[in-house]
């Protein structure tokens, strides 16, 4: 974690360390930085006291060797959480929008990673027409169980209630 930490800050890519390999990809396009921006938007306005999302905030996946820290494209977490890196345990939901070349590690790898660190709920948002949301939840024993796909509206009473329109996502002004 050391040399992770030792990094220097760098905007012209997205980052993450994958059992201890760096992660190199190129930042997301225009489409999905407005998805990621207005999601965390929604969430902002309807988050009670003590809770707050973030955007693009890292997350220490894994501490063992070697390590994993992920950065979801939202989080929700404690408002009064760490300030320089979130362990899983302060992860309330993490949320991807999916990109093109992100497809597998969105729906394939994070959940199996997320679901291991005991993330209790884990989004992922896929701006193919129509836009749709597939909710895995944290169920003990049987790592993530996931719910069908939703489009339009995803509606949630956990972990607080939450509306979230889908379709508000891609959109240009």
């Amino acid at each position: 974690m050391a040399d992770w930490d030792a990094l220097p800050e760098d905007e012209s890519a997205h980052i993450e360390l994958q059992e201890g390999v760096l992660i190199v990809s190129p930042r997301p396009l225009r489409q999905h930085a407005r998805a990621a921006a207005r999601f965390w938007e929604q969430l902002d306005d309807q988050l009670p006291a003590g809770l707050e999302a973030v955007l693009e905030f890292e997350v220490l996946v894994s501490e063992q060797f070697p390590p994993t820290v992920r950065v979801p494209d939202v989080v929700v977490t404690r408002a009064d959480g760490p300030t320089r890196r979130l362990r899983a345990e302060d992860v309330l939901v993490a949320i991807e929008v999916v990109s093109p070349g992100s497809k597998r590690t969105d729906t394939v790898t994070e959940p199996s990673e997320y679901a291991e660190a005991g993330i209790p709920h884990y989004w992922v948002v896929d701006l193919d027409d129509p836009v749709s949301l597939v909710a895995y939840h944290f169920a003990e024993e049987f790592g993530y169980l996931e719910a069908p796909a939703v489009t339009r509206v995803f509606s949630t009473t956990d972990p607080v209630p939450l509306h979230v329109d889908l379709d508000a996502l891609p959109r240009a002004r």
